[in-house]
């Protein structure tokens, strides 16, 4: 391996390094040490949305299940 397929290697690596570390919301303060950058929200973002997914397969669930849903039409109209 020569030198310039060496430096080409080299800058390889480093720009899948780079890509990597924000592709994690990780970069680097004044000291050169890595820090997350975390969003404070994006936790309970996501367990908003998580709990929205399951919402709707339950939802998806009653209106699938069509025998569930005729038995639950027929003790609603019984409680009538």
């Amino acid at each position: 391996m020569n030198l310039w397929e060496m430096i080409v290697v080299v800058v390889v690596i480093g720009a899948f390094v780079k890509m990597y570390l924000a592709r994690h919301g990780i970069v680097e303060d004044k000291q050169g040490n890595h820090v997350s950058m975390r969003d404070p929200d994006a936790d309970r973002l996501r367990e908003e949305v998580r709990m929205l997914k399951e919402r709707l397969a339950v939802l998806e669930r009653i209106a699938t299940d069509n025998n569930r849903a005729v038995d639950l039409d027929r003790e609603i109209d019984k409680l009538r």
